[in-house]
């Protein structure tokens, strides 16, 4: 083991035990107190299997994570051990996981808009991988980082429904200009990046951005640079009720490397899975703090409740909610118990704490009768959930509360702080003979979608 991740950061627990066991234990203890501040419960054994997935799915992709989708110690951890690289943002983030003893050859300052003292404390710390996408920033970098390894930026799809979040990248026709821009100022380059963003893309969009990719590679080898890694990004779905599944993207990926750049043509592959490792491995629990029951005659309602929940986020927006209490006590503090089926449902507004009437987390719910001090719990909150910071609105930063079972914690042992290089040593690792499972696909096999997570 290279020391990330030890047993002592999470709770162990066997096979079978699932994060709704664990929740209902934590909310247990909880309604026997005061304490009624949210908290997740994080199952780690669902990274490592995803972790397996990818490397299944995509043998010639590193995958580089994306701090920022979620920086919670337990996730860096697990990932540092399993010999995943690191997509940093910002100082800071390159600052936490060099903090752990991550080196700085497995770190990627990601950002394509960077402040000047960013990139020189990523100089002075020994961060070189880095990207541009436009004279600006090729500038900044040239002044404070001589020794930056820079990848390039492009846009892969200029179509009008293009996600936002593919803003970011250069065009085609610009990418030439760029390259000399770069060899002028003794910039060193050597690849592309392109990022597709997360939501509703077809897997086809893939293909197409490496067959632009490989026209970029074409244009800086032609000028002299030695062009060897190949950035694909982000876009993987993190659960399993997507349009496109995991493996039906990483098909296409597969067959577009394969045709442009092909074993033997000396390109490296990296990639920035962020939602696909971690949002089915959280979830979050949050308290009823208030509560007000709207008339049916009031003008634009049906009638129903609006509450309010104890430090909550509007990120949860995305989610629908389980009530994990039908107790129909008015009182606060009575016992947690799994909710009734039988009790009627309510048409239910949520918003955030009291004080912040403009966080409208979500309308239309349909939940049970709710009370003060009852819980939600929230499925598949592990992307861009958890606060950078200690404090937001004035709450405290949510607790996480991990967990993975002993036969997830046996794979993770495997590694030895690296993933298998080897196709062989690969199949080995999903074997149930090597990881203990008492089957392979228990490991190795995309799971059955489950709002809750399996632990």
């Amino acid at each position: 083991m290279s020391g990330y991740l030890n047993e002592s950061d999470f709770l162990m627990v066997e096979e079978g035990f699932t994060t709704r066991d664990l929740l209902e234990n934590l909310l247990g203890e909880l309604c026997q107190g005061s304490d009624r501040q949210a908290f997740f419960v994080a199952d780690l054994g669902d990274v490592v299997k995803k972790h397996l997935r990818f490397l299944k799915a995509l043998p010639r992709v590193k995958p580089y994570f994306p701090v920022k989708c979620n920086g919670s110690e337990g996730v860096i951890r697990l990932l540092a051990e399993l010999g995943a690289g690191f997509a940093c943002a910002n100082k800071a983030e390159i600052t936490r996981v060099q903090g752990i003893g991550v080196p700085a050859d497995r770190i990627f300052y990601s950002s394509p808009c960077k402040q000047v003292a960013h990139i020189r404390y990523a100089a002075k710390h020994g961060v070189q991988l880095m990207t541009f996408d436009n004279e600006v920033e090729l500038s900044k970098v040239a002044r404070s980082h001589p020794r930056a390894r820079m990848l390039l930026g492009i846009t892969a799809d200029s179509s009008p429904s293009a996600h936002p979040s593919m803003t970011f990248g250069t065009t085609l026709k610009s990418c030439r200009h760029l390259l000399e821009a770069a060899k002028e100022q003794a910039v060193e380059v050597v690849g592309i990046s392109f990022h597709l963003g997360s939501r509703s893309l077809e897997p086809q969009a893939f293909a197409q951005a490496v067959a632009a990719a490989q026209l970029v590679f074409d244009m800086g080898t032609e000028l002299g640079y030695q062009m060897h890694l190949l950035d694909i990004g982000g876009g993987f779905p993190g659960t399993e009720d997507t349009r496109a599944r995991f493996e039906e993207i990483a098909a296409v990926v597969n067959s577009a490397l394969d045709l442009y750049f092909p074993d033997g043509s000396g390109v490296e592959m990296v990639a920035r899975p962020g939602r696909y490792y971690v949002t089915s491995a959280f979830t979050f629990a949050v308290s009823i703090a208030a509560l007000e029951e709207v008339p049916v005659e009031q003008p634009g309602s049906d009638g129903g409740w609006d509450g309010r929940a104890s430090c909550i986020t509007s990120t949860t927006a995305s989610t629908a909610p389980s009530a994990a209490s039908c107790s129909t006590a008015p009182a606060p503090g009575r016992g947690c118990t799994r909710p009734c089926p039988e009790h009627p449902s309510h048409s239910s507004s949520l918003r955030g704490p009291p004080g912040r009437a403009e966080d409208r987390i979500a309308d239309g719910l349909e939940l049970p009768e709710l009370h003060v001090g009852d819980w939600l719990l929230f499925g598949n909150m592990g992307a861009y959930t958890i606060p950078a910071s200690a404090q937001l609105g004035g709450c405290p930063q949510p607790h996480v509360t991990y967990a993975m079972s002993r036969l997830a914690w046996k794979a993770v042992q495997l590694f030895q702080g690296k993933p298998p290089q080897a196709e062989d040593d690969r199949e080995s690792l999903c074997t149930p003979l090597s990881c203990g499972w008492e089957m392979a696909e228990t490991l190795c096999v995309p799971p059955v979608f489950a709002p809750t997570g399996i632990i």
